[in-house]
C-alpha cells in the first residue's frame, strides 16, 4: 500500500511539473498599449526584452494594417508582396518556435517605411519572464502563424491548485 502511495505521489508530481513549465512562456503585446501601428518605434519597444522559443508576439491593430513575416532583405528594403506569412485579422498571435531573428512588416504600401517594421531576436532554450537584453547572434528562421487558440499554457494558479489536489490525493491514499 505504501509503494502505491509513493507511485501515485510521483505521478502527481510529474503531472504538476509538466503543467508548470509551459506557464513560463510569455506573451508580448507588440507596441504595448499603442499596438501595431505607424508612429511607434519598435526598435525601442524590443530593447530590454529577451524573447525565448515558446514565447508569443501578440499584434493588435485595425483592419487597415497587416502583419507580414518577411525575409531579412525584404525587411531592410520594406519590400511588400513577398510575405512568408500574412494576416489582416486585427489580432494576430505569432508563436516564436525557432531561435534566430524574425522579421515583420505591415504589408500596406508605405507603412513599413513609416516605421511599421519589427525585428525580434529569439533565443533558444526555455522561455523566461525576465527582460534582459538579448545577446544571441541571429540565425535563419521560419515562423508560422499560431492558431487562434495559441500554444498550450497553464496558469501558475492552476499549477498550484493541481499541486494541492495531488498532495490531497497522496494524503488520503
Amino acid at each position: 500500500m505504501a509503494s502505491s502511495s509513493v507511485g501515485l505521489g510521483m505521478a502527481c508530481l510529474l503531472l504538476v511539473s509538466c503543467m508548470a513549465v509551459p506557464s513560463l512562456a510569455k506573451d508580448y503585446t507588440v507596441g504595448d498599449s499603442s499596438g501595431w501601428t505607424t508612429g511607434v518605434d519598435y526598435s525601442t519597444w524590443t530593447s530590454g526584452k529577451t524573447f525565448k522559443v515558446g514565447d508569443s508576439l501578440v499584434f493588435n491593430y485595425p483592419s487597415s494594417h497587416t502583419v507580414d513575416e518577411v525575409s531579412s532583405s525584404d525587411y531592410s528594403s520594406c519590400t511588400v508582396g513577398n510575405a512568408i506569412t500574412t494576416d489582416n485579422s486585427g489580432a494576430t498571435t505569432i508563436a516564436l518556435k525557432k531561435a534566430g531573428t524574425h522579421y515583420f512588416i505591415c504589408g500596406v504600401v508605405g507603412h513599413c517605411a513609416n516605421g511599421m517594421k519589427l525585428a525580434v531576436k529569439v533565443e533558444a532554450g526555455s522561455p523566461a519572464s525576465n527582460d534582459k537584453p538579448s545577446t544571441t547572434t541571429p540565425s535563419a528562421t521560419t515562423t508560422t502563424k499560431a492558431p487562434d487558440s495559441s500554444s498550450w499554457r497553464v496558469s501558475p494558479l492552476m499549477a498550484v491548485v493541481t499541486a494541492w489536489v495531488a498532495l490531497f490525493l497522496m494524503v488520503i491514499s
